[in-house]
């Protein structure tokens, strides 16, 4: 966001809306609640998420409606009652949307203009949710183990990571590599310059592969090729 502002050819702020995954978690039932607070619920799941109502936000604004995004308190684990961000997509530039399964919902994954997938080790994801659980969440550090042991790996091996084949770009090292987040500053800089046609996007259809025949088509034509009798009766 800070880059965007340096960036910009005309000298004006940019509104950019930054929108986290974690607003869409779904409210859980009494039991699941009591899996949470025992750190047994997985939060990583596809399931965790209402990605119905992550579709509903996400195609108002991209069809330059006026939303609410709910806000979540994972203390409680529960959304706040009576409590939303509203966003009007008329006085916004650039929407940035993250999360873990980000990728994962189709219809969610084709309304995004750039797909950036930030690429860490094991050990760096590790230490982040160990501080982010104990710091500001107050969780047991041998529960916060468990849950990644049991919930957090096995989700991000099964669904997050085989979404970076959506992905358009592909970052190594996170916020540290500082020269990708400046190219893709500098590519949202230039798509806000020079806005594309919103009917081209959807217009352009790829033409079937045609069949290319040559004088060389014949090369798979074993029996009739005198060029590889000498071949064809050499010993192996």
């Amino acid at each position: 966001m800070d880059n965007l502002r340096a960036f910009n050819l005309e000298d004006v702020e940019r509104q950019v809306l930054h929108i986290s995954q974690d607003s869409f978690y779904r409210d859980l039932t009494e039991s699941e609640k009591l899996l949470a607070e025992k750190g047994l619920f997985n939060f990583d799941h596809p399931d965790a998420f209402d990605f119905e109502l992550m579709e509903k936000c996400l195609s108002a604004i991209y069809e330059g409606r006026s939303t609410r995004i709910p806000q979540y308190d994972c203390k409680t684990n529960s959304r706040i009652s009576d409590k939303y961000t509203t966003v009007h997509p008329f006085q916004l530039d650039v929407v940035l949307l993250e999360g873990i399964l980000v990728f994962y919902y189709p219809k969610i994954r084709n309304m995004f203009g750039m797909k950036v997938f930030v690429e860490t080790d094991a050990d760096s994801r590790l230490a982040k949710r160990v501080i982010k659980d104990t710091d500001e969440l107050g969780r047991d550090m041998d529960q916060v183990l468990h849950h990644y042991i049991n919930f957090v790996k096995p989700a991000y091996e099964e669904f997050c990571m085989p979404s970076k084949k959506f992905a358009d770009v592909i970052i190594p090292r996170g916020a540290d590599n500082k020269i990708a987040i400046d190219l893709i500053s500098h590519h949202i800089t230039d798509l806000l310059v020079n806005p594309p046609d919103p009917n081209r996007r959807q217009s352009i259809i790829m033409e079937p592969r045609k069949r290319h025949f040559s004088d060389t088509s014949n090369m798979y034509d074993v029996q009739n090729r005198k060029d590889l009798m000498d071949v064809l009766t050499r010993p192996h």
